[in-house]
């Protein structure tokens, strides 16, 4: 099917209808959340964040990029799929800084960093320690509405591994293929992963918002980001996407079966879409999620989700919490067991962070707890 740009076909499926109002003075509508979440793997809170709040992360982005060199960025085009042997150094001790990505229409066929766009504008994301290392993005992460919200969802003991400040630029600003949040931030024995996605602009259909498919968090992590030992004379760490063994937990015909076959691509093949085009990500069951600024997000580390590329304007910036169960996490009370092994509410005895994962701190340095743990 030929893609077209926007505007989009009126007849698109949202999920508008899964918007829950925001905390009230006397905490979070615990009844529906825990619901909705365990039966979509998705959740949106209006108007999570203050207008004040969205302001001052902003602000405080607009200062670190003031301070930042783009040629200290060189080679740092990441991608949510495929191979890639990006700088090494650069990424992987990123997992402790605050280091800047760059779009992959920021640099010319040389890999250099382009001069003729201004340089608030050649940033993909900042990661990966905003949320621990910021004290603004720290503050808004140990808030106690976020405590309240992942308290509501059974987890007892959670840790923060990472944070990142999207920018989705405008005209420039590449689509992220279908994938799971756990293929980055893989728990044993069972997936924990919850991601608290803030919008911080407006996200429409035109400028990137999210698809997401309701209901897949119930399926087995497809894929996995995995750091390896050095396997190069030169001692490289190699970084590899790789399909896993879904140990018989999808059976050919099911949901989670599919949806292999546009795990790390974009349903379809493209991601400026119209008519044509929209009718893949409907038939593979994805659904859009316009928010406005403010509106939280909340969704399961094994929810199959994407967003296209922004081809407006102007930029549309979120700021993106991802927490796991911590090893001393139990969840006793809450939920069955779902099909990729996780209780309830994604609570779980005894977890463990993957010796595989790409993200590993520096010896002597823990994740951040969010102290809920008695």
């Amino acid at each position: 099917a030929r893609c077209l740009s926007p505007p989009f076909p009126p007849s698109l499926r949202m999920l508008y209808q899964y918007h829950v109002p925001n905390p009230s003075a006397d905490g979070l509508p615990e009844n529906s959340i825990p619901k909705l979440f365990e039966r979509d793997g998705i959740i949106v809170i209006r108007q999570f964040a203050s207008p004040e709040e969205v302001a001052g992360m902003k602000g405080q982005m607009a200062a670190l990029i003031d301070a930042w060199d783009p040629a200290d960025s060189k080679g740092s085009v990441f991608h949510t799929y495929g191979s890639t042997r990006i700088n090494q150094e650069y990424f992987l001790e990123s997992a402790a800084t605050v280091r800047f990505f760059l779009e992959p229409e920021a640099v010319d066929k040389e890999g250099a960093v382009r001069t003729d766009i201004p340089k608030d504008g050649l940033i993909n994301k900042a990661g990966h320690a905003l949320h621990f290392l910021d004290p603004v993005f720290a503050a808004y992460s140990q808030s106690e509405k976020v405590k309240q919200l992942v308290r509501s969802l059974g987890y007892i003991d959670p840790v923060l591994p990472q944070s990142m400040y999207i920018f989705k630029q405008g005209k420039i600003g590449g689509e992220v293929t279908s994938h799971q949040d756990s293929t980055f931030l893989f728990t044993e024995p069972q997936q924990t992963c919850l991601g608290l996605w803030l919008a911080l602009d407006d996200a429409t259909l035109d400028n990137g918002c999210l698809w997401a498919r309701r209901g897949s968090h119930r399926e087995a992590v497809r894929s996995v980001f995995r750091r390896t030992p050095p396997e190069t004379p030169d001692g490289d760490i190699v970084l590899r996407n790789e399909m896993v063994d879904a140990n018989g937990d999808e059976v050919e015909g099911t949901a989670g079966f599919r949806a292999r076959e546009w795990t790390n691509k974009i349903p379809g093949g493209c991601a400026d879409y119209g008519d044509a085009s929209s009718a893949s990500l409907a038939d593979a069951g994805f659904e859009a999620l316009p928010v406005k600024a403010g509106d939280l997000v909340c969704f399961a580390g094994t929810l199959d989700h994407l967003s296209l590329a922004n081809r407006t304007s102007n930029a549309r910036h979120t700021f993106q919490l991802h927490l796991v169960e911590g090893p001393n996490g139990s969840n006793d009370a809450n939920g069955s067991k779902n099909d990729n092994g996780s209780t309830g509410a994604n609570g779980s005895k005894g977890v463990k962070w993957s010796d595989g994962n790409w993200m590993q701190y520096p010896e002597g340095l823990v994740f951040p707890s969010l102290g809920l743990a008695p």
